[in-house]
């Protein structure tokens, strides 16, 4: 039996994390794995920044720059299914640590590629590692949470995510003209120094552990985690709550995501990814591009603009943090997407006809659909077991790639055959509202112990 302030620390594995208060230690772990998620989504929009001078530099037709920013998208989409059964099969945090580190080692490499071809080859590693690692992350943070402010909780480590997108623009609009756009990518090789800090700052999951038949190494971690805690508010931790201890969570294997009662879940979930995804990296791939190319704008202005949208993204995610425990998961992401409808809808009928005018609009959009895209992380794992979490969330992931890749590529061809930016912005609209649609059949979480949602 385990001990906190010499006292018996009672009760199951959830229960005890869920009477744990806040403190320190739940800052310094969403700190620890913020660092990753910012670093991982730096990387992610490394590619649109530096497009517009690739494009010069390297003479790229707009096929070879569809192909320079979708090549990572894919290494995404294989990455996210094989680190589902990884953070299922060795841990979150291992799972975690070797994603990054492949993210960072790949970006060195894409800043010394001589061409669009190596270029392409080590963004799909790079891509590897982001789309390991971002569902991962967002799996061991919901298994850490209390269920009453899991939303908060998990929605506030997720504004990391959009802090980091904002920064690879904002460091762009300075890095990229005075040192080139090899140096942001060198920028995005810092992760590999945080790797080698997490399994030793980090504790693994307890419900993980415990999923795994590993029970002392649950315990030990569980004591470890309420010591930690204890210290830092220095009260004696409270009872866990009788009602806090459900049935033990059933074992299973891959196909029950698709059986039952997760096959709708699924369903769900893949078409909420799809849609929220295709939107976004059809606007924020291209508009760096579309500021230069059809506008006539300089590279600076239209990386500001670009900022513009990623700042009001963070904001979204911020208000989508303080309501949606409140107003539930579903309501939520119904009334973001149908914003997204309407603030792309708007868009087409006025016709994008100047830079400043897409700017306005794409930055109501983004702030929507940022709002979508982080309550879609704290979603996605409280939907499964333990035993499946990391690969039903990664699923959700895969289908969330094939919107980042079929949407920019969409975006290209519509532009490459001439079919004007309202028709650009009117079809990413109706994705929206397809979305919006889906979202109404949503399996409401709110509030429930993610015990208590799969037993």
């Amino acid at each position: 039996m385990t001990t906190v302030a010499g006292k018996p620390a009672l009760g199951s594995i959830a229960a005890r994390l869920e009477r744990l208060p806040h403190s320190r230690w739940h800052i310094k772990v969403r700190f620890l794995i913020g660092a990753v998620t910012f670093f991982e989504a730096f990387d992610q929009l490394l590619a649109a920044s530096a497009l517009p001078v690739l494009m010069k530099e390297w003479n790229l037709s707009t096929g070879q720059a569809t192909f320079a920013v979708t090549s990572a998208s894919i290494g995404m989409l294989l990455g996210a299914l094989a680190a589902g059964w990884l953070g299922d099969r060795i841990g979150r945090v291992r799972t975690v640590a070797l994603g990054v580190a492949i993210t960072g080692l790949s970006s060195l490499a894409v800043a010394l590629s001589g061409g669009i071809e190596m270029f392409s080859l080590f963004r799909f590693v790079q891509g590897l590692g982001i789309g390991g690692v971002v569902p991962v992350a967002a799996t061991y943070i919901n298994e850490i949470a209390r269920s009453d402010k899991r939303g908060r909780f998990v929605l506030l480590y997720e504004m990391i995510f959009p802090a980091g997108l904002a920064a690879a623009t904002l460091l762009a609009v300075w890095v990229i003209p005075a040192f080139g756009w090899r140096a942001m990518f060198l920028i995005g090789a810092l992760p590999v120094l945080i790797a080698a800090m997490l399994p030793r700052h980090v504790e693994e999951s307890p419900r993980w552990l415990l999923s795994r038949g590993r029970t002392a190494e649950a315990e030990a971690a569980i004591a470890r985690i309420e010591a930690e805690v204890a210290r830092a508010t220095s009260e004696e931790l409270p009872a866990p709550a009788p009602s806090a201890n459900p049935v033990d969570e059933p074992k299973g294997t891959l196909m029950d995501l698709f059986r039952g009662r997760y096959l709708r879940r699924t369903s769900v979930l893949a078409g909420l990814w799809f849609a929220a995804y295709y939107v976004n990296h059809g606007i924020s791939t291209w508009l760096p591009s579309l500021y230069t190319k059809e506008f006539g704008l300089d590279l600076t202005t239209a990386l500001v603009f670009t900022l513009l949208s990623n700042v009001t993204g963070l904001l979204g995610t911020f208000v989508m943090a303080m309501l949606i425990d409140r107003t539930g998961r579903r309501p939520a992401l119904v009334g973001a997407f149908v914003g997204t409808t309407l603030s792309l809808g708007v868009l087409a009928l006025a016709g994008a006809t100047s830079g400043g005018q897409v700017a306005l609009f794409a930055s109501c959009t983004t702030f929507f659909l940022y709002a979508i895209n982080a309550g879609l992380y704290l979603y996605s794992p409280e939907l499964y077991p333990t035993f499946n979490r990391a690969k039903g969330a990664a699923f959700g992931g895969l289908w969330n790639r094939c919107g980042v890749i079929l949407g920019p590529v969409a975006v290209g061809a519509i532009i490459g055959a001439g079919g004007g930016l309202a028709l650009v912005f009117a079809q990413l609209a109706v994705m929206g509202a397809v979305g919006a649609v889906i979202a109404w059949f949503a399996v409401e979480t709110k509030g429930r112990t993610l015990e208590e949602l799969n037993t």
